[in-house]
């Protein structure tokens, strides 16, 4: 399980990172490399602008829920702190 919940986190890393990259830093769009003619063509350029800032912010957010997830996975959900005063 924790392997699937590791490749799952490494896969949304991935789709941020194409998000973050995809946006116009002037906020006009989705950037002419990555195909932006095309794409404001058929989003529009203030839809396409909307969607891909939706997407950065859910991605953001399942990228945060997966690695607390996670971490209490490997943790078992007990204080760290507990097991370095005992050891």
């Amino acid at each position: 399980m924790l392997t699937a919940m590791t490749v799952l986190i490494a896969l949304v890393c991935v789709l941020l990172m194409g998000a973050v990259l995809i946006q116009n830093p002037k906020g006009g769009g989705v950037d002419s490399t990555f195909g932006g003619t095309q794409a404001n063509q058929m989003f529009g350029a203030a839809k396409s602008t909307d969607f891909i800032e939706k997407a950065t912010w859910y991605l953001a957010a399942a990228l945060i829920i997966l690695c607390i997830i996670t971490s209490l996975m490997v943790g078992g959900g007990t204080g760290g702190g507990e097991q370095l005063l005992t050891q």
